[in-house]
């Protein structure tokens, strides 16, 4: 009996081992099951991930085939004939803005001009271009007309000739050089009974709607006795000096002692003229000016025409400069200084006449439309109102 027992007991737990094998190879399967599920779905992801990838490869290669860089390219080249476009059209006005005093019938440059802002309404660049060299060559045709008809004006045929400066006051001779002869109106003035200063029309640095005044304003606001234009400033009549009206971002300090623009002047490469109770000195890049306030007035612009007794600007690419004009300066010999205008002259020219007429150092000034000399009433001008001007007041 009790080994039937035993043997019964044995069954048992053989059983029972058996059964927790079983369940233990059902879990390990389960397991095993979800482990093979996760890998799946694993390598299901994977694949999405290399479709997407795959997806993302082929997106790149059609947007390659487009050639979106060309494309951008494309658009940017148009963006650049469009603001080259507008840069000619905008000298262009400004050029017939300069020809409007000379001109009394400016019929055919109104028409051209006008064709030009009509083909911009539409959009037609290649009509604008076409019109612009239309105008281009109508402007250089009035400008070369123009140079041949005041070459020897009327009031001043009978100008003496004489490459000396007058010793003092105003003087209007004809000066011989290399390059031809020239007309100009000069007034020379001695620092022992002159001093020579720089006014302007606003009392700090401006920006934009500055002030401006007549020459003849400044004289007469400065008990000034004789006078001449500045610097080139911003005129409100160009189109791309909308946002900077009337103003000037060369140096200057006027008769106050204030300094224009002195921040961004302080590494400029123009040159400048100093003018001292008893001195004058110029220098070729106001960096190498401090900012004395004992001085009288500092006034900075350019080209040097002559320094040293030599001339410094033989032209550039400038065509405003290489146009025939009025062109003001200011100018020495030793403590004599000297302000007046070479008529009909590109500005090299104007430097050959300084060196002609024995000049030791001269700044060339604002010119154009701006061009005003005053003695006794306007000798040349009026001109434009101005923001600043060099005046001779009496000791």
């Amino acid at each position: 009996m009790k080994k039937l027992v035993k043997k019964n007991y044995v069954r048992i737990g053989v059983g029972l081992v058996g059964l927790g094998l079983i369940f233990g190879l059902i879990y390990l399967g389960i397991e095993l099951a979800k482990e093979k599920q996760n890998i799946r779905i694993q390598v299901e992801d994977t694949n999405k991930i290399k479709e997407m990838l795959t997806q993302t490869e082929r997106t790149l290669v059609d947007l390659e085939s487009q050639d979106q860089y060309k494309i951008n390219q494309e658009l940017a080249g148009e963006v650049e004939e469009i603001k080259a476009t507008f840069g000619k059209t905008v000298d262009a006005y400004e050029n017939i803005l300069d020809l409007e005093p000379k001109l009394s019938n400016q019929k055919v440059l109104k028409e051209k001009f006008a064709n030009v802002l009509y083909y911009i309404s539409e959009f037609n660049l290649a009509s604008t271009s076409a019109s612009l060299a239309e105008l281009e060559i109508e402007i250089k045709k009035t400008e070369a007309e123009l140079a041949k008809a005041v070459e020897i004006p009327k009031s001043m045929a009978n100008v003496a000739e004489s490459s000396a400066p007058p010793e003092s006051g105003y003087s209007r001779q004809k000066v011989v050089t290399d390059a031809g002869s020239f007309i100009v109106s000069i007034i020379s003035a001695d620092l022992s009974s002159t001093k020579v200063i720089v006014a302007t029309a606003s009392t700090s640095d401006c920006k934009d709607n500055c002030p401006v005044k007549s020459l003849s304003t400044y004289v007469s606001e400065n008990g000034a006795y004789a006078g001449v234009n500045g610097t080139y400033f911003c005129s409100s009549t160009y189109p791309d000096c909308q946002a900077k009206k009337n103003s000037f971002d060369l140096l200057v300090m006027n008769k106050d002692k204030t300094y224009f623009n002195s921040d961004n002047n302080v590494y400029s490469n123009n040159p400048a003229v100093i003018f001292g109770d008893n001195y004058i000195r110029f220098v070729s890049s106001v960096s190498q000016w401090g900012r004395d306030t004992s001085v009288n007035g500092v006034l900075s612009n350019y080209p040097l025409l002559v320094s040293g007794s030599q001339v410094t600007f033989g032209g550039d690419s400038d065509p405003k400069k290489g146009s025939k004009g009025n062109r003001s300066f200011v100018a020495n010999i030793g403590n004599k200084v000297f302000i007046g205008v070479v008529h009909n002259a590109t500005v090299a020219e104007s430097a050959l006449v300084m060196k002609a007429m024995g000049m030791e150092n001269a700044l060339n000034l604002d010119n154009g439309g701006s061009t005003a000399l005053w003695s006794g009433g306007y000798k040349v001008g009026p001109g434009r109102e101005l923001p600043n001007v060099i005046l001779f007041v009496r000791k």
